[in-house]
């Protein structure tokens, strides 16, 4: 390992001349602005990826704080009228058994939003200190929180589910709650997060001499 932190012999695109378009992964020199194959612009570095990452990041946050305090669900029957938080649905199904459903929705609902919180600071956090340490786990890190973006929307999805097939007039009706609007803004605006932090920005610490 030399000063730089690269492997001996090795070098990086950027430091051959080289950019790659991020749309199709078109190879092209520093000098072409406009990708040959889509069209697309091209550039080595997005320069205001953190920026971006951290107003997408911190309106994530804003929006969670209403999804866990106000219903997520609105239950009437013909008796009675309930509202549901998510934590107090994951209370209801242990009481009623339902382990590992209510586990599914803690998961989906609460350790998976926080955890993708977490990850996406370290990540800010790391390349504006121009970290050294562990730059293969922290791209692990990244492609982890990109790949469970997806399942994210779960507890919406069940909503949305349930609000359509629960709907018997005056006997039994499900609703979503304002709940629902604010953690699938959260959602969103986490998975935005996510997208706008340039990976490539871990690796640029290898280029600072000592």
């Amino acid at each position: 390992m030399g000063s730089s932190g690269t492997v001996s012999g090795l070098i990086t695109a950027r430091q051959a001349g080289l950019v790659a378009c991020q749309r199709c992964g078109q190879v092209h020199r520093q000098d072409v602005q406009i990708c040959k194959r889509c069209d697309g612009p091209l550039r080595s570095r997005d320069a205001e990826s953190l920026q971006k990452v951290w107003a997408w990041l911190i309106a994530g946050m804003i929006a969670y704080v209403p999804a866990n305090l106000y219903p997520m669900l609105r239950t009437s029957t013909l008796v009675e009228r309930s509202e549901s938080t998510i934590i107090g649905g994951v209370v209801e199904l242990i009481e009623y058994g339902s382990f590992g459903v209510a586990f599914i929705v803690f998961a989906a609902s609460v350790m998976i939003p926080i955890g993708k919180f977490v990850a996406i600071m370290y990540l800010a956090i790391s390349v504006q200190r121009h970290s050294e340490s562990n730059r293969h786990g922290r791209h692990k890190a990244y492609e982890v929180v990109e790949f469970i973006g997806r399942w994210s929307m779960i507890d919406v999805f069940v909503v949305a589910i349930l609000s359509a097939l629960v709907q018997l007039d005056t006997i039994a009706t499900i609703n979503p709650g304002i709940a629902a609007v604010s953690f699938a803004l959260s959602v969103i605006f986490t998975m935005l997060a996510a997208q706008s932090f340039d990976s490539r920005l871990i690796w640029d610490v290898d280029r600072t001499t000592a």
